[in-house]
């Protein structure tokens, strides 16, 4: 179901660059080297701000949970880049013995891989969410009618599998355009960002990345981990399965509880 389109700063300057560009060219064509200039300018701009996850300057984005939620202690615990066969399931099983529950942001070309993982991580009282078709390393670069495709394709694939269509949507790698935010609209879908971000898929300290998570944890928390690491890299990374024991135990010593973005929400 389609929702309102909700614009940041960031299209409104990128609309008006281009309109007094286009203007400036056709009124003095000799201006073209700064026409040209102001709106690639604008484009780098639009990258600088799209590489951080949580700016609302190219529409709204949630990067942590709402008041209610936090007052009520709850964190979310996200986990992006899955399912993995052999990954996933030991998550679950951490996730479980602690009376914790964690959102997934699934790719869907992954999902199609492992339909009875999916509908096993629904079962369990957990909640599987939109992290593309297949996480191309050239999603940011794809155009409105590329990216409504894509993700829309992502949504209709997790559901079919879950049962349950996705609600929310994580950009592959975080990186969003002037585009995400229109595609989401036509698609009613929530971007989600990130306040914590663990670095698990790249530290390989354990110790390091659990700090580095425990400094920010609070109610209304978002922590971005990851499901499923390529098995080449993994005896180089920390690992969410070495990391996520510790920082349950943190999360219960806090007194605070993890919830699905879903639940933070109700």
């Amino acid at each position: 179901m389609k929702r309102r389109f909700h614009p940041g700063a960031l299209h409104w300057v990128t609309g008006a660059t281009h309109v007094a560009g286009a203007a400036a060219l056709v009124a003095q064509p000799a201006l073209w080297p700064w026409a040209v200039g102001a709106m690639a300018g604008n484009h780098a701009v639009n990258l600088a701000f799209g590489m951080m996850p949580a700016t609302a300057t190219l529409g709204p984005v949630m990067s942590r949970l709402p008041d209610r939620s936090a007052a009520r202690r709850e964190v979310a615990l996200t986990f992006d880049d899955g399912p993995d066969g052999e990954i996933t399931p030991r998550v679950l099983d951490l996730l479980d013995d602690a009376r914790a529950r964690g959102t997934f942001f699934c790719v869907a070309q992954r999902a199609r891989a492992h339909p009875s993982l999916m509908r096993e991580i629904v079962a369990r009282g957990h909640a599987v969410e939109n992290h593309s078709l297949a996480h191309s390393p050239l999603f940011a670069f794809y155009g409105i009618r590329h990216l409504v495709n894509d993700i829309g394709a992502a949504q209709q694939v997790l559901a079919d599998i879950t049962g349950v269509a996705p609600r929310f949507f994580r950009a592959p790698y975080g990186i969003r355009t002037p585009l995400t935010e229109p595609a989401l609209a036509q698609l009613g879908l929530t971007c989600v960002a990130w306040n914590i971000r663990s670095l698990d898929s790249v530290d390989r300290d354990t110790a390091r990345v659990t700090a580095r998570i425990a400094r920010k944890l609070a109610s209304g928390a978002i922590v971005l981990l990851h499901d499923r690491i390529e098995v080449r890299h993994r005896p180089h990374v920390a690992g969410v399965l070495a990391v996520l024991p510790p920082l349950l135990q943190q999360v219960r010593h806090l007194g605070l509880s993890c919830v699905t973005l879903r639940s933070a929400l109700s």
